[in-house]
């Protein structure tokens, strides 16, 4: 039962083809009993190391309301739950969130051109982070918040030294607002039906 859940970072394979590789891989944990355990810190490939790196230096530029890494889980529908990167905690609940995304400086220079304009920064995130949009649409949803901050942070080295200590500015990060999307919650939600029955009928709720 422990694995009967759909996490933020499974969004992507969710909505993807029934019968897609990635799909079927989600169907086959969420029915494992076996808790996946993922320690990126220590992982082989650079962008997940750093991007694991990155998240702890980016901490420290948020006040002391936001914590790490806090779990969310839908009271709709609670067979989705999310973790959250940042969560701005007030009166013992979530008030906002950051979800940080890690990008290299070459793609993080293409928002320069979008970051005076709300909308086109928007309408430029949807096209091309669409996995990342459909995401954070269902952290939304699991916390029941009307909206969040989208961060893509840029990645200038994957040398873990100079990572551990960098001091993030902020020139070197760009937040989007994302705003609550109940066309794309409904998507999500159409497409979890399934899961959620898989949970219920085998937690006896049915």
């Amino acid at each position: 039962m422990n694995t009967m859940y759909i996490g933020s970072g499974d969004v992507t394979a969710l909505m993807s083809k029934k019968d897609s590789q990635s799909h079927l891989t989600l169907l086959r944990r969420f029915v494992s009993g076996v808790k996946p355990y993922y320690n990126a810190r220590a992982s082989p490939i650079d962008a997940l190391r750093t991007g694991a790196i990155l998240e702890d230096r980016y901490l420290l530029t948020l006040p002391d309301n936001y914590f790490a890494q806090y779990v969310c889980t839908s009271a709709e529908m609670d067979v989705f739950k999310c973790s959250l990167d940042f969560a701005k905690i007030e009166n013992g609940q979530v008030a906002d969130f950051d979800e940080l995304k890690s990008v290299y400086l070459s793609d993080y220079l293409e928002f320069e051109q979008y970051k005076d304009d709300p909308d086109a920064l928007l309408a430029y995130v949807k096209k091309k982070y669409k996995h990342y949009y459909y995401q954070v649409q269902e952290q939304l949803f699991c916390t029941d918040l009307d909206g969040c901050n989208l961060v893509f942070l840029s990645v200038t080295t994957y040398d873990d030294e100079e990572n551990l200590t960098r001091d993030i500015q902020p020139n070197e990060f760009i937040k989007v607002q994302i705003h609550r999307n109940e066309k794309v919650i409904q998507e999500i939600k159409d497409r979890g039906a399934i899961f959620q029955q898989i949970k219920d009928y085998y937690s006896n709720k049915v």
